[in-house]
C-alpha cells in the first residue's frame, strides 16, 4: 500500500472523540514511573522550588518544543510515525531517509516497554502484597528482603510481567476508540483521584511541612552544573517524545482547528503538577518516619514506602491506593509504546489489529524475559559492564529517544515544507509561534546534543 493512498485513508487507526482525551492520553504517557522515583527526589535533592524553575526553563527550551513538533507531525501526517515521515519527507521534496524518525521512535518504544513491563509487574505485586496485609508494621530490613526476595524469582517477575502485559494488549487491540480512548477515560480520571486521596492522608498524617520544605524551598547554594544537566534531561525525557509516542498520538487528534499550543501546554502543565503532587505525598509520608533512609528509584517506591504505610495509621488502606496509582500510571504509559508500531502494521499489512497486537505482545514479552532474568540467572552476565536490562535501558533512553528528539527538530526547523508548519500551527513569523519556530531550529538542537553526549558519558 503506497503511502499516498494511505494518506487518503487517513484515519484507519480512529480517532480521538475530543481534544481533552488526547490531552489526557498525551499526559498519561508522560506520566510513567520517572516522574513518581525521580523527579521529586531530584528537585528536592537539588534546590528545591530553584531547581524546579530551572526545570521549568529547560521544559520551555526543549520539552515543549520537541513535543509541539511531533504532535504537528502526527496531525499533519495523519499515519502511523513511519508513513506520516514517508509522507511529509515526499510533500517537502527532501530524502525518504527522514523516516527513520518513525523507525527509531518504534524501536524504542518497543524495547522500552519489554522492560518497563517487567518493573511495572512489580507494582501489581505490591498492591497484593498491600491488600493481604503482608506489609503491616514491616520494618526496614524486612522491607529489603521482601524487595529482594521478588527479584530473585523468575517466576514471580515472569507472571508480573505476562499480567501486566495482557492488561496492556488487551486495552490496544480494542482499538483507538473503544480501547485506548475509552481506557484513558477510565484511567486518568481515576489517576487524579487516587492521587488526590492520597495527598489529602499525607497531609493529616504525614509530615506535609517537612515534605514540602524538601520540594519547594528555594535553595540556589545547592544548584550545581549537574543539576541544571539534570533538569535538561528530565525536561526531555519526562514528555515521551523520541519515541513517537506523539505522532502516533497527534495522528488521531480529532479537530483541525484546535490550539496545538495550548493543547500542548495543557499536556506539559498535567504532567509537572502530577510530579509535584505524587512528590509531595511520598515525601510527607516518608518524612513522617525518622528512621526510613530518603532515597529515589525503585528502593524508594518499593522499600521505603512499605515501611512508612506499615507503621502509619490507616497506613494498609492507603499502600493499596498509592500502588494502584503506581499501576494506573505504568498502564497508560504501556499503552502508548505499543501503539506507534502496532499503527504502522494495521497500514501496512491491513491485518487485524488485535491479531496484531497479540502477536507483537508476544514477541514483547520474550524479550522482556531477559530483564526477568537480569535480576537473578543471568545477573552475572553483563556486556560492557551492564546486565540485559540495564543494556535495553541504555539503548533507548541515551542513544535511541536523544537521536529521535533531534532528528524531528532538525527535519521540522530546517527540512519540513515551511507552508505545511503554517497550516498545522499558525503563523510563525510573529506571536508565541514564532519564538517556538527559533527555539526548536536554535536552540533545541544544541540542547539535545549536551543532553546525548551527557547520557553517553
Amino acid at each position: 500500500m503506497s503511502v499516498d493512498v494511505q494518506h487518503g485513508q487517513q484515519g484507519i487507526n480512529g480517532i480521538w472523540s475530543s481534544r481533552w482525551i488526547f490531552i489526557l492520553a498525551a499526559t498519561g504517557s508522560a506520566v510513567g514511573l520517572g516522574n513518581l522515583w525521580k523527579f521529586p527526589y531530584v528537585a528536592g535533592e537539588h534546590g528545591g522550588g530553584a531547581f524546579v524553575l530551572v526545570y521549568v526553563v529547560c521544559i520551555a527550551l526543549i520539552g515543549i518544543p520537541i513535543l509541539l513538533a511531533e504532535v504537528m507531525l502526527g496531525r499533519r501526517g495523519r499515519m502511523s510515525p513511519i508513513n506520516s515521515m514517508l509522507y511529509l519527507a515526499k510533500e517537502s521534496n527532501v530524502s525518504r531517509w527522514w523516516s527513520c524518525i518513525g523507525y527509531t521512535g518504534v524501536l524504542a518504544g518497543l524495547l522500552t516497554l519489554s522492560f518497563y513491563s517487567v518493573v511495572a509487574g512489580w507494582s501489581l505485586h505490591y498492591v497484593v502484597l498491600s491488600l493481604t496485609n503482608k506489609l503491616y508494621q514491616i520494618s526496614a530490613t524486612d522491607s529489603k528482603l521482601v524487595f529482594n526476595a521478588l527479584l530473585k524469582d523468575p517466576w514471580q517477575l515472569i507472571f508480573w510481567h505476562t499480567v501486566f502485559m495482557l492488561l496492556t494488549i488487551s486495552v490496544v487491540g480494542a482499538g483507538v476508540i473503544k480501547g485506548l480512548g475509552r481506557a484513558i477515560s477510565i484511567m486518568m480520571p481515576l489517576l487524579f483521584i487516587l492521587l488526590f486521596v492520597l495527598l489529602g492522608y499525607s497531609t493529616f498524617v504525614g509530615d506535609f511541612e517537612a515534605g514540602w520544605r524538601f520540594l519547594f524551598s528555594f535553595d540556589t547554594s545547592k544548584l550545581t552544573w549537574a543539576s541544571i544537566l539534570d533538569a535538561l534531561g528530565h525536561a526531555f525525557f519526562t514528555l515521551s517524545v523520541g519515541m513517537g509516542v506523539m505522532i502516533a498520538y497527534g495522528a488521531y487528534m480529532p479537530e483541525k482547528k484546535a490550539s496545538l499550543g495550548r493543547t500542548v501546554l495543557a499536556v506539559t502543565v498535567l504532567d509537572t503538577l502530577i510530579a509535584l503532587m505524587v512528590g509531595l505525598a511520598i515525601f510527607s509520608i516518608v518524612f513522617a518516619n525518622p528512621s526510613i533512609k530518603l532515597s529515589s528509584g525503585p528502593g524508594l517506591l518499593f522499600v521505603s514506602l512499605p515501611v512508612a504505610f506499615g507503621n502509619m495509621v490507616m497506613g494498609q488502606l492507603f499502600a493499596v491506593i498509592f500502588f494502584l496509582l503506581v499501576a494506573i500510571a505504568a498502564l497508560s504509559s504501556a499503552i502508548s509504546l505499543i501503539e506507534p508500531a502496532v499503527a504502522w502494521l494495521v497500514e501496512y499489512k491491513g491485518y487485524k489489529r488485535y491479531r496484531l497486537v497479540f502477536v507483537l505482545g508476544f514477541i514483547i514479552w520474550c524479550i522482556g524475559l531477559g530483564s526477568v532474568f537480569s535480576f537473578n540467572y543471568w545477573s552475572e552476565l553483563k556486556l560492557f559492564g551492564k546486565t540485559f536490562f540495564e543494556s535495553l535501558s541504555f539503548l533507548t533512553a541515551n542513544i535511541l529517544l536523544p537521536v529521535g528528539g533531534l532528528l524531528t527538530a532538525l527535519f521540522v526547523g530546517w527540512r519540513m515544507d515551511r507552508d505545511s508548519v503554517i497550516d498545522e500551527v499558525g503563523d510563525i513569523q510573529r506571536g508565541p509561534y514564532r519564538w517556538w519556530f527559533r527555539v526548536l531550529r536554535f536552540v533545541s538542537p544544541v540542547l539535545l546534543m549536551i543532553v546525548f553526549l551527557t547520557s553517553l558519558w
